[in-house]
């Protein structure tokens, strides 16, 4: 038997399931009883639906993981496979047994994710131990043309959301001729449903600062900055740490690795602006002022930070690099489609049953993401639609679920692949209320710079609040793709320009709930509270007398053993009744 290694996942959402706890418990028992065991910290393995997560290796059972422990039965699991006896329960994947969960990676690709809930994210060594920096090591040997050349030829686009050649945007920021130069990691995540910049940040840090540093050397940049939305404490905490490791063993600083090459990161903690996501008002809020979006050209790599050369890209786009200069790429477009090589990451949320993080290739149809990688629907009702690009993306309905997932594909749709928020919806889900929601969200976070972003967006709202109250009016359809091309073509930045977007999909491909709220004064799907109608069926109705004794304000009546009525003008649509009957008489709709 090796040394047993126990691991606990330790990112975010393993922390908000009880992981911390979890990890004291276990630090507390190896101490007590003096066990054989190395214990450590890592980050999100992905499967955040079925956290905290521990993983055990050493034994001759292999390695296993198991999930949604806690502290009641933790240590005897431990003591199970410490004897080399098969954990009795919580096992969620191993490699000699069967278990839940072991197809969940089949379809994976990991490159992004590839140390994310394997390595101690605050260990640099680990991060080495696994090729890190290796990279980096080779790239100072090149010429950074060559270094460019190689990024532009994977075919690499930016995972932010754009989906820009990443070569090619370098080679504009390389040929900028200023002293000066910047580069940036936007990590300004604000989209509802979205995780994915979180989870790789707080897994694999090391990775975004050897692609940082690489791509800064490539394009004569010395300094550079990560823009850190501040409601990712774990994210930035980790950050903080690598910068210094990194520091420390020459990867930062002056003269890195005894080359001519200089390159110091900072990070900057932004205040939670979802406009701030948007280049321009990014830079301005780096600088201290308000963010807020600027005309273009000229275009950051010509005039960006303080009016010098600067290049920004996200996260993921950061976390590709190393990956491409070590292994090529040609070895980089043999995953995914020619159009859209490699993989890409996404976050699964919503109704979905394994809710976390993936790592797919290019090219995979949106089908096998929902059924093969993320384990189906979470309810017994059936899939409506699939939320894609959040605020700034659309929904695609069931009838195009064989979609491929690629920029171009999925642009078809009226969606985009955005940074790579998927939010999964079943037929319990009423889409006027989801665009409702969206546009609410983009219209809060517009800056207000752009008439038509400012006052535009808010008439849509105001349009979408009414349907949703059944006070809609047929016109109001016409009112709403007028203002959206509107805006569409009136604003200045990519907020505006996409706000509109989840309520043109909802239109064109469920035009016919928009219909059923205007014209019948109902929600096919019974969520808008001012549409419901609660009716006894009285062929079910057995009299029990439950839903009277609830309702709030006794406006059901009727005889013992006798079906019951509902006075309509007396009832607030609360839904009590609904939920007291056993006998499933009361319908809503």
């Amino acid at each position: 038997m090796d040394k047993i290694r126990v691991k606990v996942g330790m990112a975010s959402c393993g922390v908000a399931a009880g992981a911390r706890d979890v990890y004291l418990k276990l630090e507390d028992h190896i101490r007590q009883h003096s066990l054989p065991v190395e214990l450590s910290k890592t980050a999100c393995l992905g499967m955040c639906f079925i956290e905290p997560l521990v993983e055990l290796t050493g034994s001759d059972l292999g390695k296993v993981t198991l999930g949604q422990v806690d502290q009641e039965n933790i240590c005897g699991l431990l003591d199970e496979y410490l004897a080399n006896k098969v954990p009795s329960s919580n096992i969620v994947q191993a490699e000699k047994l069967d278990a839940p969960y072991n197809g969940l990676l089949a379809k994976q690709k990991r490159i992004v994710l590839q140390n994310c809930g394997v390595i101690d994210p605050l260990s640099i060594d680990d991060y080495e131990a696994r090729g890190g920096y290796q990279a980096l090591k080779k790239a100072l040997t090149l010429p950074p043309g060559e270094i460019i050349a190689e990024v532009k030829d994977s075919g690499l686009r930016g995972r932010g959301g754009a989906g820009f050649s990443t070569g090619l945007k370098w080679s504009f920021a390389a040929a900028a001729k200023s002293p000066k130069k910047y580069v940036v990691c936007d990590a300004d995540e604000g989209d509802p449903g979205a995780f994915m910049d979180r989870s790789v940040l707080e897994g694999d840090p090391h990775k975004i600062l050897e692609g940082m540093i690489i791509g800064a050397y490539a394009m004569g940049a010395d300094e550079g900055y990560i823009y850190c939305r501040a409601e990712y404490p774990l994210a930035i905490a980790h950050l903080t740490v690598a910068i210094a490791a990194a520091q420390e063993r020459h990867y930062l600083g002056k003269n890195i690795l005894g080359t001519d090459f200089s390159f110091d990161l900072a990070i900057k903690e932004g205040a939670g602006a979802f406009v701030c996501g948007e280049e321009t008002a990014l830079m301005q809020s780096i600088e201290g002022k308000r963010g807020m979006p600027t005309i273009r050209p000229p275009f950051p790599a010509e005039s960006g930070l303080w009016g010098k050369p600067t290049n920004i890209n996200n996260v993921e786009t950061w976390a590709n690099i190393a990956w491409i200069i070590l292994n090529g790429a040609k070895a980089f477009r043999q995953m995914g489609t020619e159009k859209s090589p490699g993989t890409k990451v996404f976050a699964l949320a919503g109704k979905i049953a394994g809710s976390g993080l993936i790592e797919v290739p290019m090219g995979i149809p949106l089908r096998d993401i929902i059924y093969k990688v993320g384990g189906g629907m979470k309810t017994e009702k059936p899939f409506k639609a699939v939320q894609m690009g959040g605020p700034s993306g659309g929904c695609i309905p069931a009838e195009l679920l064989d979609t491929v997932v690629d920029y171009d594909s999925i642009n078809a749709t009226g969606a985009i692949v955005g940074s790579g928020g998927m939010v999964v919806m079943d037929e319990g889900t009423c889409m006027v209320d989801v665009a409702r929601y969206f546009l609410n969200f983009t219209q809060s976070e517009s800056c207000g710079k752009c008439t038509f972003c400012r006052i535009g967006t808010l008439r849509m709202l105001e349009i979408l609040t009414r349907i949703t109250e059944g006070k809609g009016e047929l016109e109001d359809i016409t009112r709403l793709e007028e203002l959206a091309n509107n805006i569409i073509k009136g604003s200045l930045c990519g907020l505006g320009q996409t706000a509109p977007n989840p309520v043109l999909t909802t239109l064109r491909y469920f035009k016919h709930e928009y219909l059923a709220h205007i014209e019948d004064k109902r929600c096919p799907a019974g969520v808008c509270t001012a549409l419901l109608r609660y009716e006894i069926n009285p062929a079910k109705c057995v009299g029990c007398t439950a839903c009277a004794r609830i309702c709030p304000v006794h406006c059901i009546s009727g005889s013992a053993r006798q079906p019951h009525v509902i006075d309509q003008s007396r009832c607030i649509e609360c839904g009590a009744c609904s939920a007291a009957c056993r006998f499933d008489a009361i319908r809503k709709g």
